[in-house]
């Protein structure tokens, strides 16, 4: 024994374990709810917002991407924003979007989440790059919290989950 606790047997053959095992085990659930309607929020708010998509004028993406060009860490990357801001602006929507449906649903979620990731590295390195001192930018925080679900994924409450018990029994 260890700790007062029996390490020869499972936790089921213990009379199910406790709960710190099912902590464990739904740890990431909290995190996948926020970060799945934060982005689902986001999404549709750009999507919502008819200045965002625009070219120029108050709100508008493009307006956003001139104005952090000279700070930001890739300007490469804002220059190629600045291609077509309306179409990056629809970009972003739409990938936040399909970021926040798929981590809520547990579908493809290790994918959607380095999507959410690299959605939140670029505007890191683009928008938010020049806050000083650099944790009062968001989006920094943010793709580190995409990294739990990137490595785990979810393998519970999810489509994923489902998915996988049918290909193990083999019932379709």
């Amino acid at each position: 024994m260890t700790h007062g606790r029996r390490t020869d047997v499972s936790p089921s053959q213990q009379g199910g374990g406790d709960w710190r095992d099912s902590a464990a085990r739904y740890a990431l659930l909290p995190l996948r709810i926020f970060l799945g309607v934060t982005f689902v929020y986001a999404g549709l708010d750009k999507l919502t917002d008819s200045a965002f998509t625009k070219d120029g004028g108050a709100g508008s993406v493009g307006d956003m991407m001139r104005a952090v060009r000279d700070s930001s860490a890739l300007p490469a990357l804002v220059d190629l924003a600045l291609k077509n801001p309306p179409g990056f602006g629809y970009a972003i929507a739409l990938g936040e979007l399909a970021v926040g449906v798929g981590v809520l649903l547990g579908l493809l979620t290790r994918l959607a989440a380095l999507g959410g990731a690299l959605i939140s590295l670029s505007l890191w390195l683009t928008v938010s790059w020049a806050s000083d001192p650099y944790y009062y930018g968001n989006d920094l925080p943010y793709m580190f919290c995409w990294v739990p679900l990137v490595l785990a994924g979810a393998p519970f409450w999810s489509l994923d989950a489902m998915i996988g018990n049918r290909r193990r029994t083999g019932a379709y």
